[in-house]
């Protein structure tokens, strides 16, 4: 037996952003860039990990609302055209730099990675990225986790608890839909957690979440071995705590790897440095430049004297750092297990799989290095998944988590300041009507159903974390606040259209088509309790 487990998670998750009416859309790129950067390259490492028969574990979050873009063929559609363009700046850039013995090696190197990507995106997995992950569960290597259908943060949820439940309620049949299993384990959108939450996930047979390190350390009774095992709540859900030390060594771009001098600079990219009539095929149809992918320098240090990227050297650096993470979590549990009297630790290490190959392109090269060789040291380090760590240790200490997230300051103010608390008053006014259509249409006919069932749609998509999170942070804000604004207007229009009577079916048939997620959605999800 190794003296503890190391319990990796990868929370993958976009809002759902999908804008048929338009050829290009800015934040379409969200997900195109994100497919590119991170769920191909971590694809790859895993179906090749394997097919050579290593024999890794680790737990991946795919949100609802990814898993519909990634099933959406709109979408795969217009990704499949960004491939192809993204090999075709690469051609442009190898002809460019033909004469430059730095930089036409960096085109190279470039051409030959989005080459590669199409290739597994288009002949390995056929498009299909979902059935390339579930495949992977199947398999036994990965154990993939829900979160709330809309990433909704539901401590500011609680007052309609018929919208608590319908968050999770939604993305349980999701889950079992897409991947014919229920549930082990659930996301909860930014660790968001409050005390009775976990009655609704047993309702749903899910048997454990995550909260951040408070959110245990706070417990009450306070737990015997800190953050290193997870406490039973009192209906039965495990709950496990993010250790801060394994976090701050990834996350940190001040002391974590990631700010490395070799990795790739993120924000020096070719969309920018280039002549814009030469980057203008690969930028926005305005003229307004946006990054390409195509980075040809290294972080260097705090200047702006860059100096070029070397990808075989940065490869290399991220070696080196999964063995230090490695070597530092053999040593933690070394000290650990002196002192859990028997119970073998578990170091729970959750991050936002986006970190690993979009912002830290070398991530997926790290995640590669650190499961081989974590494999060859299970004698002192043991990869597993909360489903595999609850097995080994089917007894725990009950307690009650405190109401916490992930979120800067630990609580909810990420989501509820001066400049995202006006959406409240209206999203409590929406669940609410909401609850009162599906108590007082319980048989609807089949025209009234579809518009029911529409509401029950805006309103999840109103919920969405990820629109307040942007508000608070300062980016891109007046798209957060208009798809707030439109989801919100569009529940209301339906909501007085049935119980008007009077739908417009056209209009219904436009909303359906756009908004087109959960088509398995029930709208008595929202029925009062008893």
């Amino acid at each position: 037996m190794s003296p503890g487990s190391l319990a990796l998670v990868l929370h993958a998750h976009l809002p759902f952003v999908r804008h048929p009416e338009h050829e290009n859309f800015l934040e379409e790129d969200w997900l195109y860039e994100a497919i590119s950067e991170t769920y191909l390259p971590l694809l790859r490492v895993f179906d090749s990990l394997a097919d050579e028969g290593v024999a890794f574990r680790l737990s991946m979050t795919l949100s609802p609302t990814l898993v519909t873009m990634l099933r959406d063929e709109l979408l795969m559609s217009r990704y499949a055209r960004k491939l192809d363009q993204l090999c075709e700046l690469g051609a442009r850039e190898v002809h460019r730099t033909r004469d430059d013995p730095t930089f036409g090696r960096l085109a190279r190197f470039y051409r030959d990675h989005f080459e590669s990507l199409r290739v597994l995106f288009r002949e390995r997995y056929r498009r299909d990225l979902v059935g390339a992950f579930r495949r992977l569960q199947d398999a036994g290597h990965l154990e993939i986790l829900t979160c709330n259908a809309t990433h909704g943060f539901l401590p500011l949820m609680q007052q309609t608890p018929e919208a608590v439940r319908a968050q999770v309620t939604v993305a349980a049949n999701h889950y079992r839909q897409t991947f014919g299993r229920d549930p082990a384990g659930i996301w909860l959108a930014e660790c968001g957690y409050f005390p009775g939450l976990e009655r609704v996930l047993a309702a749903e047979r899910i048997r454990y979440f995550f909260v951040d390190t408070h959110g245990l350390t706070d417990a009450t009774p306070r737990p015997l071995h800190g953050p290193y095992a997870p406490i039973f709540t009192e209906a039965g859900v495990a709950a496990y705590a993010r250790d801060p030390e394994s976090s701050q060594q990834v996350w940190s771009t001040e002391h974590g790897y990631p700010g490395d001098p070799d990795y790739r600079e993120f924000y020096r990219d070719i969309g920018w440095d280039l002549d814009l009539d030469y980057v203008r095929p690969f930028i926005q149809p305005t003229g307004e430049r946006k990054n390409t992918g195509f980075k040809y320098y290294r972080i260097t240090g705090k200047t702006n004297d860059k100096r070029p990227y070397e990808p075989d050297v940065a490869r290399q650096r991220a070696a080196v750092h999964a063995g230090n993470f490695l070597f530092n979590r053999q040593r933690q549990m070394e000290y650990l297990a002196t002192r859990m009297g028997g119970r073998t630790p578990v170091v729970v290490a959750p991050y936002d799989a986006e970190l690993f190959g979009h912002w830290w392109f070398e991530g997926p090269h790290f995640i590669e290095a650190l499961l081989r060789q974590a494999v060859h040291a299970r004698e002192q380090v043991r990869l597993v998944t909360p489903s595999d760590d609850l097995r080994a240790h089917p007894e725990n200490q009950v307690a009650t988590p405190p109401l916490s997230s992930w979120g800067a300051g630990g609580y909810a103010n990420m989501w509820l300041d001066g400049s995202n608390d006006w959406i409240y008053r209206h999203l409590h006014h929406c669940s609410r009507k909401m609850v009162a259509l599906a108590r007082d249409f319980p048989d609807a006919s089949e025209l009234r159903r579809r518009a029911l069932n529409q509401a029950a749609r805006e309103l999840l998509l109103a919920q969405s974390s990820d629109w307040a999170f942007i508000m608070k942070t300062g980016t891109m804000v007046d798209y957060a606040v208009r798809r707030t604004q439109e989801h919100l207007l569009r529940f209301l229009r339906l909501h007085d259209q049935v119980r008007s009577g009077a739908i417009d079916e056209g209009w219904l048939a436009h909303v359906e088509g756009r908004d087109n997620l959960f088509p398995e959605l029930d709208y008595r999800v929202y029925r009062p309790a008893g």
